[in-house]
């Protein structure tokens, strides 16, 4: 399809209108491709655990230097720059943050150039880069009342304050795409981050899910996919955050991502995580895993492994947070400050045994949550099966793990995936000790 110019007659507009409205309807009558096949959970890397609201081109590039040196050889190559890249103040969307047309524009104390030299850059690292957004409209661009590009239409005339754009309290307008100029004004912000080369959108506070306000962003995400596959770049939307499990059918429908949680940074502290914001993702992993797949995955957050003492976990629940991450198929893409990567953390965010089975893409589940010692597995395509034992208490407490419950009987030889070595042939059963927060990952190989 052929976008109109800048500066359409009347006539061109109505016609734009008509044919893009009649085209996304007929899209979502029928079963919706979206525009990155997502076969397997993504890796990478996330500005906001370190950066905040302070993410600049030169941090960025510092960071994407490392995952290109040290981490894309294992699969890391996703760098997003989460909130913050556009000019704003008190996280509001304000309106110098976007151009004539409402769309969103980068602070360019931050980021000089813009956002597409910073993609050249970060493409030529054989990486790909990632943006933040809200569904929406900002309150500044109704209350400017700017033109939609390609239409004669105008903010006021497609969005209304009296609806909520967005789960947050900050002031956006909710869009009425039963109104002529709606379709176009998402396509105009789709059309931008596809020409500065942007590989993956993170779309925060969407509703029904987390966050203040209720909002209702079903619409939004259907119609905005639909603009993100008509630009012809493969780009992978991830939702944000606490995702409602009710509307999970369709977050998968239009979504490569989705966040079941809320955020992992232990805020108010001077570390990047803690064990009470990992905890709880055992939960929610559990209640989440049937719909994860090939496509689109459950989002646990991000990584905070990394930086040792600083990642506010100690040795063994940084192991355990991957384990968990890698068994429930979660996207790996870590918050730690890379120019200060630990070795210790290193070998555990690059364990290619862990790493293969996140992209393996089957999601394990527990046998039992009942207690704080707990056996999750999943069956793998060449008859092994992934086991871990978990001990979540503050004691140390033995771990059992039985072959019964997975789904076999006998003997099966196991070996240790984060000791890399075999332990020989057990029958029946596996034992454990395990101290506080501690875990084994293993493949057990039934004998026959």
């Amino acid at each position: 399809m052929v976008w109109l110019s800048a500066r359409p007659t009347w006539i061109a507009g109505t016609l734009f209108a008509v044919v893009v409205a009649g085209a996304a309807c007929a899209s979502q009558a029928s079963t919706f491709v979206k525009s990155a096949s997502a076969r397997r959970p993504y890796m990478g890397w996330s500005s906001w655990s370190t950066m905040r609201l302070d993410p600049t081109a030169a941090k960025i590039k510092a960071q994407a230097r490392i995952l290109a040196a040290r981490l894309k050889k294992y699969g890391y190559v996703y760098i997003n720059i989460d909130s913050g890249w556009w000019k704003h103040a008190n996280r509001r969307w304000e309106k110098g943050g976007f151009d004539r047309y409402g769309r969103p524009q980068p602070d360019l104390r931050k980021f000089p150039g813009g956002i597409k030299p910073l993609a050249a850059y970060i493409h030529a690292l054989g990486l790909k880069i990632g943006l933040y957004i809200r569904p929406g409209m900002p309150r500044s661009v109704w209350q400017a009342n700017d033109p939609i590009l390609g239409t004669r239409y105008r903010a006021r005339e497609i969005a209304t304050p009296s609806i909520p754009g967005n789960t947050r309290p900050d002031g956006s307008c909710g869009i009425e795409f039963n109104k002529p100029g709606a379709v176009q004004y998402l396509q105009s912000w789709a059309n931008e981050f596809a020409a500065w080369g942007v590989d993956f959108l993170k779309v925060d506070w969407v509703g029904p899910g987390g966050g203040p306000v209720k909002a209702d962003d079903r619409s939004w995400l259907a119609h905005f996919a639909q603009a993100v596959k008509r630009t012809g770049r493969p780009i992978w939307l991830e939702l944000s955050s606490h995702l409602n499990i009710h509307y999970a059918a369709l977050w998968r429908k239009y979504a490569n991502g989705w966040r079941i949680t809320g955020d992992i940074e232990a805020y108010g502290t001077p570390d990047l995580t803690n064990w009470l914001h990992v905890s709880y993702r055992f939960r929610a992993a559990a209640k989440w895993a049937r719909f994860a797949g090939p496509g689109g995955w459950n989002d646990l957050d991000s990584l905070e492994i990394g930086n040792g003492k600083r990642d506010g976990l100690t040795p063994a629940q940084r192991r355990t947070t991957m384990t968990l991450w890698c068994l429930s198929c979660a996207p790996l893409y870590l918050g730690s400050d890379l120019t200060h990567l630990t070795r210790r953390d290193f070998k555990i965010i690059t364990n290619r045994a862990a790493i293969a089975i996140d992209q393996a893409g089957r999601p394990a589940t527990p046998v039992s949550q009942a207690a704080p010692q707990q056996v999750w597995r999943v069956p793998n395509a060449n008859g092994t099966y992934t086991v871990a034992l978990f001990n979540l208490a503050k004691r140390r407490a033995l771990v059992t793990a039985r072959w019964a419950s997975l789904g076999f009987h006998g003997r099966a030889r196991v070996r240790d995936l984060w000791l890399h070595r075999s332990l020989g042939v057990f029958r029946n059963k596996f034992n454990a000790v395990l101290g506080p927060q501690a875990c084994r990952l293993l493949t057990a190989t039934p004998v026959r």
